[in-house]
C-alpha cells in the first residue's frame, strides 16, 4: 500500500509570500492522483509533533525558544524565514509526518512524506530554511522505541546534510551518508560518517559510478536495518542552484539504485523530498513524482 504524509500546512509559506518554493508540495499530490499513482486513501494527515518528540535529537532549550517564538535575531537570519507560529507548526507537522511514514515503511517497505528533508537543522540550530530535522528526529524515534537499531541516512540532495551530520557525529547506531556539491551551500561543512563532495558539472557516468560503489560499500559494512532517503532533485541540469547539471535520466537511475538496494536487502526506507529549484515548476514536480513512480514499480505498490 502506498502511504504519503501530506497536510495543507506544508504549502502555507507560498500564501505568506516567503521566498522558498513551497508550491511543489501542493502540486505533487495532484500530479500523483492525475497519473493514477495515488488516490485519497494513499494520503494521511500528520499531527503536531509534541515538544518531547521535537527534543529527541534537538536541544530542549532551542526547541523551547522555537515553541515560544523567542529565537534571537541572529538565529532567525540563519534560518532564513521570518519566525511565526504557523511556520513552527508546519515544521512540527513535517516531523510527525516523517515519523509516521517511517512506521508505515516498516509495514509496507517504503513510505513517503510530500515535504521534509530538512537536513540543515542541527542539534541546537536551524539553518537554510530548516527549523528542525525531520529524518534525524524520526531516526531518534525509531531508536528510542526499538523499531530499528542500525539506521542509514542517505542524503542525495545537492547540499550537504550538515545538520544531520551535526546531530549524529560519532553516533554508532546512525550512519550518515551525504553525496553533495563540494562547492555548494553550506560553505562550512559538518562531518558525516561518509561525505562525497562532488565537483561542479560532474558527468552523469561519474556520478552514478560513485553512488553505486558507495551504496554497495555502506550496505555491506554498516548493515542497516532501516534507511532514510533524502531525495532532493536539485542535482538536475535545470536547477538554478545545483551546479551539478545532471540529466533527468541520471536522477531516475539514482533513485532506482537506492530503492533497489533497499529492496534487495529487505530494508524499509522512508523518503523525504528535499530540495528542487528549477525555474519551471513542472521540472521540479515531474522529478519528484518520478521518485514515487520508481518506488511504486519496485515495491509493486
Amino acid at each position: 500500500m502506498l502511504k504519503i504524509a501530506f497536510r495543507q500546512e506544508f504549502v502555507h509559506s507560498v500564501k505568506e509570500g516567503h521566498r522558498f518554493p513551497m508550491l511543489k508540495y501542493e502540486l505533487i499530490p495532484l500530479q500523483l492522483k492525475h497519473e493514477g499513482l495515488a488516490d485519497e486513501s494513499s494520503f494521511f494527515s500528520p499531527e503536531l509533533a509534541s515538544f518531547e518528540t521535537c527534543c529527541l535529537v534537538h536541544d530542549p532549550v532551542y526547541v523551547k525558544q522555537l515553541f515560544e517564538l523567542t529565537l534571537d535575531s541572529k538565529m532567525v537570519r540563519r534560518i532564513g524565514f521570518p519566525l511565526s507560529q504557523s511556520l513552527v507548526d508546519r515544521e512540527r507537522y513535517i516531523l510527525d509526518g516523517t515519523i509516521r511514514s517511517a512506521k508505515y515503511a516498516l509495514e509496507y517497505g517504503v513510505a513517503f512524506t510530500i515535504a521534509g528533508g530538512t537536513h540543515h537543522a542541527g542539534y541546537d540550530f536551524g539553518e537554510g530554511f530548516c527549523l528542525m530535522n525531520d529524518q534525524a528526529t524520526a531516526a531518534g524515534y525509531l531508536l528510542k522505541y526499538k523499531y530499528a537499531s542500525r539506521i542509514l541516512i542517505i542524503d542525495l540532495d545537492v547540499h550537504q546534510g550538515n545538520g544531520t551530520a551535526h546531530i549524529f557525529e560519532g553516533h554508532n547506531q546512525v550512519f550518515t551518508f551525504s553525496m553533495h556539491g563540494e562547492k555548494n551551500y553550506p560553505f562550512v561543512k559538518q562531518r558525516s560518517h561518509l561525505d562525497i563532495g562532488l565537483a561542479d558539472h560532474i558527468t552523469d557516468m561519474e556520478y552514478l559510478t560513485l553512488l553505486e560503489e558507495s551504496l554497495v560499500d555502506v550496505f555491506r559494512e554498516f548493515e542497516p536495518d532501516f534507511v532514510f532517503y533524502q531525495a532532493g532533485v536539485d542535482i538536475l541540469e535545470t536547477d538554478k542552484l545545483g551546479k551539478l547539471n545532471l540529466s533527468s535520466s541520471t536522477c531516475h537511475r539514482r533513485d532506482e539504485l537506492v530503492f533497489k538496494m533497499c529492496h534487495k536487502h529487505n530494508i524499509p526506507v522512508q523518503v523525504s523530498m528535499g530540495g528542487g529549484y528549477s525555474p519551471e515548476i513542472k521540472d521540479i514536480v515531474n522529478a519528484h513524482c518520478q521518485t514515487f513512480r520508481i518506488a511504486i514499480d519496485i515495491y509493486n505498490l
